[in-house]
């Protein structure tokens, strides 16, 4: 083979391979959505993944989202005061933390916290042959693991990036009241008249979005994972990394589209 095609089939190759792995991905996806949707449920396993993925993962959102509010806050003021612009700090806090730092901080958050959460949790099952076990028993596990997974994450998410939003705006207001000297009631009228329910929905659409990707990529990395305790190191490391790619791809994607709407 000439010098000048080895690097084309490599990266023939290498084409083939994503086109693959994403359309194993995308069937796998079609897959739990499908069970989901059909008997049988399993109510026990949905509860506890909405506690796990839900409630459980609240005080990291909301100290996430404080946090960077009241950052957010700081540099727009510090930015603003070049301009003598410093009166908008509100409004950019608003709408910041509403359509772009609030989704994807939360989702960034879940894929660290709860995708590798459920990639170390089914591949280990899968290790110890306790997936092998369920198919042994007549239960599905497309069914039992991955359906009440994805199913939680896409109800809580979007929930988690709604109380995030307003911490957010909660943390850029305290900042700017008691720091910056801003206004109270002033500051949270500019707050509220800039807000729009279009900077509200396109939020959580990408909430359900993002908790969808994270819940996903969790259980198919799991699903997929090699034997031994390499396989589920390595299981749970590329969930993660294919989970935060992904939520960062899907937010420009939609971000995109909202704004051309």
């Amino acid at each position: 083979m000439s010098p000048l095609v080895t690097p084309l089939a490599r990266l023939g190759r290498a084409s083939l391979a994503a086109l693959a792995m994403i359309g194993r991905v995308a069937l796998f996806t079609v897959s739990a959505f499908t069970h989901m949707l059909r008997p049988p449920y399993y109510p026990r396993e949905l509860a506890l993944s909405l506690l796990q993925i839900g409630w459980l993962s609240l005080p990291v959102v909301a100290l996430t989202a404080v946090f960077t509010g009241g950052a957010l806050a700081l540099q727009i003021y510090a930015g603003g005061a070049r301009f003598n612009a410093e009166a908008v700090v509100p409004q950019i806090v608003a709408i910041g933390m509403v359509r772009e730092l609030g989704p994807v901080l939360v989702g960034l958050m879940i894929a660290a916290r709860v995708t590798s959460s459920i990639a170390a949790e089914i591949a280990t099952m899968k290790v110890t042959e306790q997936i092998d076990a369920l198919v042994t028993l007549s239960t599905n596990p497309m069914q039992y693991l991955v359906a009440p997974r994805v199913l939680a994450a896409l109800l809580t998410v979007p929930l988690l990036v709604g109380i995030g939003d307003i911490i957010g705006i909660a943390g850029g207001y305290t900042v700017s009241v008691h720091n910056l000297g801003f206004n109270s009631a002033a500051y949270l009228k500019n707050t509220v008249d800039f807000l729009e329910p279009h900077d509200l929905i396109s939020s959580l659409v990408k909430g359900a979005f993002f908790g969808v990707i994270a819940a996903t990529m969790g259980c198919y990395y799991g699903m997929q994972s090699g034997r031994g305790a390499q396989g589920v190191g390595s299981a749970t490391k590329s969930s993660v990394e294919a989970a935060a790619v992904l939520i960062l791809a899907t937010n420009f994607v939609l971000t995109g589209v909202f704004f051309s709407l």
